[in-house]
């Protein structure tokens, strides 16, 4: 792509949210027939298939460290897909992407110097919102699987960082995703593949195209072009999308408490970003692809 590199890498961003979001709803069926774990597990399997073909990572090109990032942000891929499926079974997708986001939220705060104080307080809001727990409304099952998914996705972002200063291109991307596929074929797998069947093997090729294949090389493009802050600026707008998503896709129409619960979480991600601004590692280096 030319022109703007900020715009583009705008664009990608919100392309990536999009796909991201409309994967998950898509999903919404596949859970009918396979369960959330079944789910999560066939997109990653299908995944950790594709991009080694695709991309053919050089591992011989990749040391050390470089491996056990990739082996590390391999794990807590599946642990955010498997877990966040399950908590979409039990929670709107709005609700549920908002209380996930709180881990990235974590992340900005914890590399913040100024005014980091607010942004919790502000996201703390947001969540007693969402959950309403003086209604007993949401299912408590359902928020710990999306706060658990949420570590794991803190975790993504920091092993993510630190595999893309390591790796160029895709190749890291294409080592992390068959051990992300592994995991959760040792953690779900036999429980899953006796209920498989051609078509459900189809579904689910097509779901690891919409999601995690395009959207995660459309974030890796997308941060070629903006800054670290710039892009989890954008990134905070991913609950509000899943909300729109919900609400056209899925039907689930939110309350005026989710609404306003979603927007505190916005607020939240944006502000932390902004006063959390990473900065560059003078000794790190990069691998080539």
């Amino acid at each position: 792509m030319t022109g703007n590199p900020a715009r583009t890498g705008t664009l990608l961003a919100i392309a990536s949210m999009l796909l991201v979001q409309l994967g998950l709803a898509a999903s919404i069926g596949l859970i009918d027939e396979l369960g959330a774990e079944g789910a999560a597990w066939l997109r990653l399997a299908w995944a950790g298939l594709l991009l080694p073909l695709l991309v053919r990572p050089s591992l011989r090109r990749l040391d050390r460290s470089a491996l056990l990032a990739c082996a590390g942000l391999g794990v807590v891929t599946a642990g955010v897909t498997v877990l966040f499926m399950a908590a979409i079974a039990r929670l709107p997708l709005g609700t549920a992407s908002a209380l996930e986001f709180l881990g990235p939220l974590g992340v900005a705060v914890f590399r913040g110097r100024h005014g980091a104080k607010l942004w919790p307080a502000l996201a703390a809001v947001g969540v007693l919102l969402l959950t309403e727990p003086w209604r007993g409304g949401a299912d408590p099952v359902g928020v710990g699987f999306a706060l658990a998914a949420g570590a794991c996705w803190a975790v993504y972002i920091l092993l993510t960082q630190r595999v893309g200063d390591r790796v160029s291109g895709l190749q890291g991307l294409a080592v992390s995703m068959p051990v992300a596929a592994l995991v959760a074929t040792l953690a779900v797998g036999p429980a899953v593949l006796p209920r498989l069947d051609a078509g459900l093997v189809l579904f689910g090729l097509g779901l690891a195209v919409l999601l995690p294949i395009i959207p995660f090389s459309l974030e890796l493009l997308a941060l070629r072009r903006l800054t670290t802050a710039a892009f989890g600026t954008l990134m905070s707008l991913e609950p509000a999308i899943a909300l729109l998503i919900g609400l056209v896709a899925l039907h689930q129409v939110p309350t005026g408490y989710a609404v306003a619960g979603i927007g505190f979480v916005v607020v939240a991600g944006i502000g932390a970003e902004r006063t959390g601004r990473r900065e560059p590692d003078p000794v790190t280096t990069q691998i080539p692809a």
